[in-house]
């Protein structure tokens, strides 16, 4: 029976594929199949493989309002609060109909803060600045954020940011590399003379909200933070360029994602006064209670660049917990340090599962830092038994030259750093004495030939994860910091 089948299925081939039409359909669905599963293997990788969640482009709002048409006037020195005020609440009518976009044209648009509201995009043009007032008094104050207790330079309330939004949904700002300028000179002066009462405002916060885009825009002269997302989920930072003075312009940090969810962080610039990108989850015994963590963020195609801190940093504030954090494609140059993790006993939560991948240290004192011992609280009420967590951490094709030293993880008899792993680390050096490559209460693993030599408390292992030699001691300590 099986037989006659075969025989049937041989003589019906040939005639069903002599039939052109036939032919040709056949070809066609065959080809158009082939191009769609090539096209889904190039864009998602191959179909074997779980695939990341795909972002969707910009959306196009049905509807433009041009701020000029709200009564702004761009000379620099008009205060056009009220027109972005009015702009805004006319976008608020059409959230239900795919919201607006709110254009700023070439030109300086002076204003105090403002919010903005859901379905909406800023569309900064070439040439167009927003300016923020430089003067306090316009800039409303705020309650601590729930996470830190504390406005974070003092107690109480703290300044808002100039462009601010809560509770959020589908929020872009975009443009044609428009800027916005928090003018914050006048605001640095003053912190460094204590004239100041509350904690400075950022220059961009967006709070408790989702499904956020920032990209094609510089961002200069923050006051305080640059950018800080807080407890967002689904943000994409992308091809933004952040500015500030090396040196007199404290505590401008890039970006800092707090206490986020699914971000991605790619194709930008950032040369500040602090970190340019700092990871964190909330202060000590607040951060602990609001229990949000930072987790399932994506940090790739970078430059970098911070005299005072650090290139990209996780904590010190990182009490809700930080974990699945991938760093790749950076480079740092002309920098203090290029990527570190700061903690200390008192802010409990977590640090795990941190890969790094493909650095480039050009010039920086320290490459790799890991300090448990950054001793900042917000008040007498942390208590100092809550110790963090910090392991699963992974450093993998580290290069540069110029560099004193390459390596230093400090650790702690209360906090013991584990399964820290480095394969492909080759750093040229500024300083030939020994103890460049330090560590402290640290346990892990060394695979592969490194330079320069690692230290003795860690494991061995050669290129194929056969293991050398053990570890002499997980608690010796060589950190010189007289470096």
């Amino acid at each position: 029976m099986l037989h006659q089948h075969r025989l049937q299925l041989k003589r019906w081939v040939p005639k069903f594929l002599s039939n052109h039409k036939t032919l040709f359909t056949v070809l066609w669905i065959v080809g158009f199949i082939s191009v769609f599963v090539c096209q889904r293997s190039i864009v998602d990788g191959p179909l074997i493989f779980r695939r990341a969640p795909v972002r969707p482009l910009p959306r196009l709002r049905p509807v433009a309002f041009n701020i000029a048409d709200f009564g702004a006037v761009g000379d620099g020195a008009t205060d056009n609060t009220v027109a972005f005020e009015r702009a805004v609440s006319a976008v608020v009518k059409f959230r239900s109909k795919g919201g607006a976009q709110l254009n700023v044209p070439a030109g300086y648009w002076l204003t105090a803060p403002f919010n903005l509201t859901s379905h909406m995009t800023l569309f900064l043009a070439q040439d167009a600045v927003i300016l923020g007032i430089d003067d306090e008094k316009y800039w409303p104050l705020m309650p601590p954020l729930p996470s830190y207790g504390y406005g974070r330079e003092h107690p109480g309330p703290r300044y808002g940011s100039l462009i601010h939004g809560q509770k959020l949904k589908d929020v872009i700002i975009t443009g044609h590399n428009g800027t916005i300028d928090g003018q914050g000179q006048t605001w640095w002066k003053k912190h460094r003379q204590k004239l100041l009462n509350h904690t400075r405002g950022p220059l961009i916060q967006i709070m408790w909200s989702s499904d956020i885009m920032i990209t094609n825009i510089t961002l200069r002269n923050s006051p305080f933070w640059t950018l800080h997302p807080y407890d967002c989920k689904n943000v994409t930072i992308q091809n933004i360029t952040i500015l500030a003075p090396l040196f007199d312009a404290p505590n401008t940090d890039g970006i800092d994602p707090d206490s986020c969810e699914d971000m991605v962080i790619e194709d930008c610039y950032i040369s500040v006064g602090d970190d340019g990108i700092a990871i964190k989850s909330g202060w000590d015994q607040y951060g602990i209670s609001y229990g949000r963590p930072s987790t399932n963020i994506l940090i790739r195609n970078l430059v970098v660049r911070s005299m005072a801190s650090a290139g990209v940093s996780i904590g010190s504030e990182m009490s809700g917990g930080v974990s699945n954090i991938t760093i790749e494609n950076i480079i740092v140059w002309d920098s203090r340090r290029a990527v570190r993790i700061k903690t200390s006993p008192g802010r409990g939560g977590y640090i795990r599962k941190i890969a790094y991948r493909n650095l480039t240290f050009n010039n920086v004192r320290v490459g790799i830092l890991i300090k448990t011992n950054y001793d900042e609280h917000p008040d007498e009420g942390y208590n100092p038994k809550n110790v963090p967590t910090i392991e699963d951490i992974t450093f993998t094709s580290i290069h540069g030259h110029g560099v004193r030293v390459p390596v230093r993880i400090h650790g702690s008899k209360e906090i013991l750093i584990k399964n820290v792993t480095f394969r492909n680390l080759s750093v040229g050096i500024t300083y030939k004495k020994k103890h460049i490559f330090q560590c402290a209460f640290v346990q892990g693993r060394v695979i592969g030939a490194i330079f320069p030599a690692p230290c003795e408390n860690l494991d061995m292992f050669d290129e194929q994860e056969r293991l050398v030699r053990h570890s002499t001691s997980l608690h010796r300590t060589d950190i010189g910091y007289d470096l």
